[in-house]
């Protein structure tokens, strides 16, 4: 919902260190393996109730997801990198409600799989919208930067992170925070069937 009113700012917070990498030799392919290596490590660490250590890999996996764009647009994007970007975000956004079903799978299983559902439907709308986007040529005017076509919703990248966040500070709360979050995503993918429907006839 908000990603495009920040991207700006991002793009601007993460140019200098894009650049110091980029003197350093280091691709962009290179950071987004490294950070979801990070990302993987966060969720083995909620898996063993490690919530600050979880908290701490998440925010390094999305700062490495941030740096892997920046350091393309410095060099030569490629088709290889924007098909690492997004395939590998989606399987982390998946893996990490798994780390809190795994660490209390009796009060967390449920909720995860519920919520792991709704991503399923937020991740195939927005992919299935792209491919057909990209058949007939239509670019996205808020996203000009991304290697796919971006069809925004309620819930987006910032709000994925966000709730993940919330999950790390309050992991009691984890049914709650993702029963509702699943509901939102309903929501998100509902209104890009019908985006679909409308525009591809």
């Amino acid at each position: 919902m908000i990603d495009a009113r920040i991207l700006p700012f991002l793009k601007r917070a993460f140019d200098r260190p894009a650049r110091g990498l980029v003197a350093r030799g280091i691709t962009a392919d290179q950071i987004t393996f490294v950070g979801f290596g990070i990302g993987l490590l966060g969720v083995l660490a909620a898996a063993t109730g490690a919530f600050g250590l979880a908290l701490f890999c998440l925010v390094l996996n999305r700062l490495a997801d941030g740096l892997d764009g920046a350091v393309a647009r410095l060099t030569t994007p490629t088709d290889r990198g924007a098909f690492l970007d997004i395939a590998l975000d989606f399987m982390f956004y998946g893996l990490f409600p798994l780390g809190f079903a795994l660490h209390d799978p009796s009060a967390n299983a449920l909720p995860a799989a519920v919520l792991i559902c709704s991503f399923i439907g937020t991740g195939s709308s927005f992919l299935a919208f792209s491919i057909v986007a990209e058949k007939r040529g239509i670019t996205s005017e808020q996203y000009p930067t991304k290697g796919i076509y971006y069809l925004g919703g309620l819930t987006e990248g910032t709000e994925t992170i966000a709730l993940f966040i919330a999950m790390c500070l309050f992991p009691m709360a984890f049914p709650w925070l993702a029963y509702l979050f699943a509901v939102l995503c309903a929501i998100t993918t509902v209104t890009r069937w019908l985006a679909g429907w409308r525009l591809f006839e």
